[in-house]
């Protein structure tokens, strides 16, 4: 009775591989090799031509959108500026050239300037006189000043509203004082005041 290798599925013999030579007789498959980058070869081919077409398209739209050049869209060539910070000659040249575009500009400090000159200018109108309106007469106070002024005056008072009369059906409403004793009994008050009052009428009425 012929015996089957337990470790071959199905009883099968294993492929006999000759290696007496010692070396792969078969030569590589050089065919799907060429294909394989002829593939990759087109591919890379076609993914540059449809980014080159994308980018034509979007700068077609953006001229389109920014119109023709003027004298506010020149080019600069900016890699002639070299090291700003070390050439003061170049930091002016700069500034030159970013006068020359219109106004809002980029901030080239973060804001910090503008935010001084503005409490520059608000610490200036807080701390001095200076007119409102000189026709008139009417003159800005520093604010120590007007705290003073208002500790010893006061703030004005509001006029009085006077009544507006009653319609036809209206009554003046009139309040009772006082409108409350004071006291406000609980839930727990309440009900035990009233099963209190139940068993008094209870009795009353057994007598």
């Amino acid at each position: 009775m012929p015996m089957h290798d337990e470790h071959v599925p199905g009883g099968h013999e294993p492929e006999k591989v000759d290696i007496s030579s010692g070396y792969e007789r078969s030569d590589v498959g050089v065919t799907g090799i060429v294909v394989f980058l002829t593939s990759l070869g087109i591919f890379v081919a076609v993914i540059g031509l449809l980014c080159y077409g994308i980018g034509a398209v979007f700068n077609a739209h953006m001229n389109r959108e920014d119109g023709p050049n003027s004298k506010w869209t020149k080019t600069a060539d900016v890699r002639q500026l070299g090291n700003l910070p070390s050439n003061p000659e170049l930091q002016n040249k700069v500034a030159e050239l970013t006068q020359t575009f219109p106004t809002p500009r980029v901030q080239t400090d973060d804001g910090n300037q503008d935010v001084a000159n503005l409490h520059q200018r608000e610490n200036l109108l807080l701390e001095n006189y200076s007119w409102v309106d000189q026709k008139s007469g009417k003159v800005r106070i520093p604010i120590e000043r007007a705290m003073e002024l208002i500790a010893q005056r006061g703030l004005p008072v509001a006029p009085t509203v006077e009544a507006q009369p009653l319609l036809t059906g209206d009554s003046q409403p009139m309040v009772t004082v006082p409108l409350t004793d004071g006291f406000a009994p609980t839930g727990y008050e309440q009900s035990e005041q009233a099963q209190n009052e139940a068993l008094k009428k209870q009795e009353a009425a057994a007598k």
